[in-house]
């Protein structure tokens, strides 16, 4: 084969590469995907508050026995710490609740437990709760310290594998506490 003939048949596989790709994109093909969305969930922090911490032999980490299934039902959490001087939030030991001047917020299920997680979750509820901070998309506020801000900045295509990977692991049952709003103190007059 002549070395115009190979040069040609590069610049060929090339021109029908390049033109393979834009007319994928342009026919709305999608780079969705679970595997993607787990790695997005491992490096944007997720288990950092939604999977409940245990004490292992260096301190605290994550129990992954209990993986995304936010607060534990099991552990009450009973009137906050009184916060003064600089100290202007708290975190219970499982780092999944947590207590500021926006009350107490429990990091969610983010397992697809029907009753108790994102079961009944579409991915558009999924994707408009992060663009726009409402849980499910349209009820009340996200609360702190879920870093929605942040995260609505991610592609839809980023936000779509990460719901298409929550969809895979396994459905546990756990009822997360509903959010508290803050106590404002009373006048006894």
């Amino acid at each position: 084969m002549k070395r115009t003939s190979i040069v040609a048949a590069g610049i060929a596989l090339i021109a029908l590469t390049a033109g393979a790709v834009f007319a994928a994109r342009t026919v709305g093909h999608s780079r969705v995907s679970a595997e993607r969305g787990r790695y997005l969930v491992s490096i944007m922090g997720c288990h950092d508050c939604h999977t409940p911490f245990k004490m292992g032999p260096t301190g605290p980490e994550p129990d992954m026995a209990r993986a995304l299934t936010g607060h534990p039902e099991q552990f009450e959490v009973t009137a906050p710490p009184q916060l003064e001087g600089i100290w202007m939030t708290a975190g219970a030991a499982t780092n999944t609740a947590f207590y500021g001047p926006w009350g107490v917020s429990f990091a969610a299920n983010l397992t697809p437990d029907q009753n108790t997680g994102l079961g009944i979750w579409t991915e558009d509820m999924f994707v408009r709760a992060i663009r726009t901070g409402k849980h499910m998309g349209v009820s009340r506020p996200i609360m702190p310290p879920m870093p929605w801000s942040a995260f609505r900045n991610a592609s839809d295509e980023d936000l779509k594998s990460i719901f298409t990977y929550l969809r895979t692991i396994p459905a546990i049952t756990n009822h997360v506490p509903a959010y508290q709003e803050p106590q404002v103190a009373r006048s006894t007059n």
